[in-house]
């Protein structure tokens, strides 16, 4: 089952709605988010642009790009972020379908990198129902980025007869930010802009995480409670983007998640509550619901969560259903600088009440 399906499963059953045109690609990366180096002398140079071809292995084994691409069309959860922050608009995108704060397919970092760029908004494909092979294909597209994603080797073979495919290097959905980046600027051509790129973005997410200093060492456990349902506790693992970014910083992993992470190469597992007490080491519960609603005193009122001690004291995070802020919350390339401060507050939030 694709991850899109999953997550739809996940989104119905707790009530959660859960993820051409283009300019013509620049020969310099003078956009706000493009990275530049710096010379002795103080000048500003553009980095140099790889030669073609170039190779790139990922879990269906290798693709060739012979020439440097110029049309970009990317599938998938936030591929597209990394050309647009290279000063690349892709000739396609995959429509977001959650995060989505004015429903026109585009979240609004997206929204604002397009504008910087003075960008027509790309063909979305509708991936609601798996990948729309024919609306890619009329793109025309030179590569295909899927850095990050779920594709069965059926898709990367159809795609793969469109142009030539960036997979997922290991795990589905398990592609951090930094090898998405790494990946998708390699494919580009641009590999010097993307290592300054991630520079750039970690540079930022921990000036935001020294205002926090309360998440610094704190375990941070990633849930999906159902209101109707608290007989199973379903969680993310490591291989996930949200566990896996803020432990990429440091922050550890609660005990369950390090176990059942080693047992599985799942985003999600879920858990019997009558296993409760395997949750006492974390620090914040963080899960998606309305954070003006009564879900706090519905979980604390349960009687296996509320032995959970971070459930019994109230240290629970709530991430607003369905918002753009929720949806940071799965970092990408763009969504870092748009909310990172706000995201570690929410994260923090029951951490500095006490």
């Amino acid at each position: 089952m694709s991850r899109t399906r999953i997550v739809a499963a996940l989104v119905t059953a707790a009530a959660l709605t859960l993820a051409g045109c283009s300019t013509d690609a620049p020969e310099t990366n003078e956009t706000s988010s493009a990275p530049s180096t710096q010379t002795t002398d103080d000048t500003t140079e553009t980095p140099a642009e790889d030669a073609f071809p170039v190779t790139i292995d990922h879990v269906f084994g290798t693709t060739t790009i012979p020439a440097k691409p110029e049309r970009v069309a990317t599938i998938a959860w936030a591929n597209h972020e990394v050309p647009l922050a290279l000063g690349i608009v892709p000739v396609g995108i995959s429509k977001a379908t959650w995060g989505d704060d004015d429903d026109n397919g585009i979240l609004p970092w997206v929204e604002t990198k397009l504008e910087e760029l003075g960008a027509e908004a790309p063909v979305l494909f509708d991936e609601t129902d798996g990948i729309n092979f024919e609306a890619v294909a009329n793109t025309n597209p030179d590569v295909i980025l899927a850095a990050y994603s779920g594709l069965t080797q059926e898709e990367y073979d159809t795609l793969s007869k469109i142009a030539p495919v960036v997979a997922y290097p290991k795990v589905a959905w398990g592609t951090s930010y930094e090898e998405m980046i790494q990946l998708s600027s390699k494919a580009l051509g641009l590999s010097a802009q993307g290592d300054a790129l991630i520079e750039q973005l970690e540079a930022e997410t921990n000036a935001s995480l020294d205002k926090h200093a309360a998440l610094k060492d704190a375990t941070v456990l990633f849930t999906f409670l159902d209101p109707s349902d608290f007989s199973q506790i379903g969680f993310y693992t490591s291989h996930d983007t949200r566990p896996g970014f803020l432990e990429g910083l440091g922050l550890p992993a609660p005990e369950i998640v390090k176990e059942e992470s080693a047992k599985t190469d799942s985003f999600y597992v879920s858990v019997s509550a009558e296993e409760a007490d395997r949750f006492e080491d974390i620090d914040v519960l963080v899960t998606y619901g309305d954070p003006g609603g009564d879900l706090v005193e519905q979980i604390q009122a349960d009687p296996l969560l509320s032995k959970i001690p971070a459930v019994k004291e109230g240290r629970i995070a709530i991430l607003e259903n369905g918002t753009p802020l929720a949806a940071s919350a799965n970092p990408s390339p763009l969504s870092i600088g748009w909310g990172i401060d706000e995201y570690f507050s929410v994260l923090s939030g029951p951490l500095d009440q006490e």
